[in-house]
């Protein structure tokens, strides 16, 4: 009887060792688009934002265009605007400049990514650009979404 608990047990804890295949799904579910706000600079005529994008998922994201909120340092709405960040290749870090004219980079207090007009990224469907979207700032501006 003591032997056929000592199997039991045995099997019990190769079972829980074992690889999940719900894990691998788990890893693909939970792959997903990181932008950060790496740096805000002034530039003749406007504020230039530089982002680093990750594609976290399996696949390429063929085009990500956003709609971004601006909102200035006291939480007003400055602008509506898009931001094309283009292509994102699988696993690979992109660094995508955009220059916003007659723009202050102190005036600005925060970015607000409103969702996605764009996003071809196959049969991951277009939710694949906000799903689990993964916002933060290194800057004095921040990134909500």
């Amino acid at each position: 009887m003591q032997a056929r608990r000592g199997i039991a047990a045995l099997c019990a804890a190769a079972a829980l060792a074992a690889p999940a295949p719900a894990a691998a799904a788990e890893e693909e579910i939970g792959a997903r688009l990181s932008i950060e706000l790496n740096t805000a600079r002034s530039v003749e005529g406007g504020c230039e934002l530089s982002f680093l994008a990750i594609n976290g998922h399996a696949r390429d994201v063929e085009a990500a265009v956003f709609e971004a909120v601006l909102f200035d340092a006291e939480g007003r709405v400055e602008r509506l605007t898009l931001l094309d960040f283009g292509a994102l290749p699988a696993g690979r870090p992109r660094v995508r400049q955009f220059v916003l004219p007659e723009t202050t980079c102190e005036g600005l207090g925060e970015v607000l990514f409103n969702g996605a007009t764009d996003c071809a990224a196959g049969d991951l469907g277009p939710a694949a650009c906000t799903d689990g979207l993964e916002l933060r700032s290194r800057a004095d501006i921040g990134v909500i979404g």
